[in-house]
C-alpha cells in the first residue's frame, strides 16, 4: 500500500548542486514536509539524500526521498532545476538548445505525475525554459514560474546596501527583464527606507554622492556580470539561488501574498505579449495571483522592449 503524501511536498528534478543547495535551504528553513529528489545520477542522489537526512536532530520533522518520477504525485511545488550547466564563458542563452531538448522529454512526465502542482522553473536560460514549460504542459500561466531575476535582484540590493551602509532588507530595488544579459535596473523606483536611493545618497554621510551616478552604474555593472565571474572562480553557482528559490517555496506554501521579480508571462505590457520575463509580481499558494504594471520611465521602457524583444527571437529560433 502506498503511503499518503505528507505536506507541504515538494518535489526536485534535477539534483545538482543548485537542486541540492535548495534541498538543504527548504531543511533549515522547515518549510517541507516531504522533499522528493530526481537525478539522473541515481548513486549521487542517495548519497546527498543521506547526507541531507542525518540534519533530522536539528531540524523540523522532514521526510527526504531518493525518487523517480512517478514519487512526485500530490506535489505542491515541483522545481526544476535539471539541465546542462553554464561553462566559464558561455552565456545563459547559449544553453538554449541543450535545455529546450531536454525540457521535451521531462516536462510531460512532471505533467503526468504533478499536474496540479506549482512548476519553478530554475534551468538557464530560465526566461526560455519558463514559456517553453508554459507551452509544453498548457498549465495555467500561474502556475508556470520562472525564478528570473530574483537572485539578480538580492545580489542588487546585497551592492546598494554595502554602498550606502544600510542593512539590504532595507533596500525595495528591482533588477528586471532577462535573467541574462539584457538584464536592466529599475532606478526610478529604487528606494531605502521610503526615500528614493539617488536622494538617500545626498543625505547620508557615508555615501560619496559626488560620484553616485558613476557608482550606481559599476553597481549595475557587477551585478549583471556577478554570475560569470562566479563561474569562471568556483564552476557555478548555487548557495545564493537555492535560498531564492526556498523563500519563493515559503511565500507558495504560506500564502504570503509576497512581491517577487520572477519570470512570468508577460501580456500587454507596454506592447510586449507573449514572452515570459521578470515583472515584480505577487506570489502566493495559486502561483502567481498578479503581474504588477509598474510604471517605467522612457529609458527604462526601452530596456524592457528590448530584452523582451530579444527573448521572443530566442523564441522564435526554438519554434516556440
Amino acid at each position: 500500500m502506498k503511503k499518503e503524501s505528507l505536506h507541504p511536498k515538494i518535489s526536485i528534478i534535477g539534483c545538482g548542486n543548485v537542486g541540492t543547495r535548495y534541498a538543504y535551504a527548504l531543511i533549515i528553513k522547515g518549510i517541507a514536509r516531504e522533499i522528493v529528489m530526481v537525478d539522473i545520477n541515481r548513486k549521487r542522489l542517495e548519497g546527498e539524500v543521506m547526507d541531507l537526512s542525518h540534519t533530522a536532530p536539528y531540524t523540523n520533522p522532514v521526510d527526504i526521498l531518493p525518487g523517480k518520477f512517478e514519487d512526485i504525485v500530490d506535489s505542491d511545488i515541483v522545481v526544476i532545476t535539471a539541465g546542462k550547466n553554464q561553462e566559464p564563458g558561455e552565456t545563459r542563452l547559449e544553453l538554449v538548445n541543450k535545455n529546450v531538448a531536454l525540457f521535451k522529454q521531462i516536462i510531460p512526465k512532471i505533467h503526468n505525475y504533478a499536474p496540479h502542482a506549482i512548476y519553478l522553473i530554475v534551468s538557464n536560460p530560465v526566461d526560455i525554459l519558463s514559456y517553453v514549460t508554459y507551452k509544453i504542459s498548457g498549465k495555467p500561466k500561474n502556475e508556470v514560474i520562472g525564478a528570473g531575476t530574483t537572485l539578480d535582484t538580492a545580489r542588487f540590493r546585497y551592492l546598494l546596501a554595502k554602498y550606502c551602509n544600510i542593512s539590504a532588507r532595507n533596500v525595495h530595488a528591482y533588477i528586471l527583464g532577462e535573467h541574462g544579459d539584457s538584464e536592466f535596473a529599475l532606478w526610478s523606483s529604487a528606494m531605502i527606507g521610503g526615500i528614493h536611493i539617488k536622494n538617500y545618497s545626498k543625505m547620508s554621510e557615508y555615501v560619496n554622492f559626488n560620484d553616485s551616478d558613476k557608482n550606481f552604474q559599476m553597481i549595475f555593472e557587477e551585478v549583471r556580470d556577478s554570475a560569470y565571474k562566479i563561474i569562471d572562480r568556483k564552476g557555478e553557482t548555487s548557495f545564493g539561488i537555492g535560498l531564492a528559490l526556498a523563500r519563493i517555496s515559503q511565500a507558495i506554501v504560506n500564502d504570503e501574498n509576497t512581491i517577487f521579480p520572477i519570470s512570468t508571462l508577460v501580456e500587454d505590457f507596454y506592447g510586449v505579449n507573449d514572452v515570459y520575463t521578470s515583472l515584480p509580481s505577487i506570489i502566493n499558494k495559486n502561483g502567481v495571483q498578479e503581474t504588477l504594471k509598474i510604471v517605467l520611465n522612457d529609458e527604462e521602457i526601452e530596456n524592457f522592449k528590448y530584452s523582451a524583444n530579444k527573448l521572443k527571437d530566442i523564441i522564435k529560433k526554438v519554434n516556440f
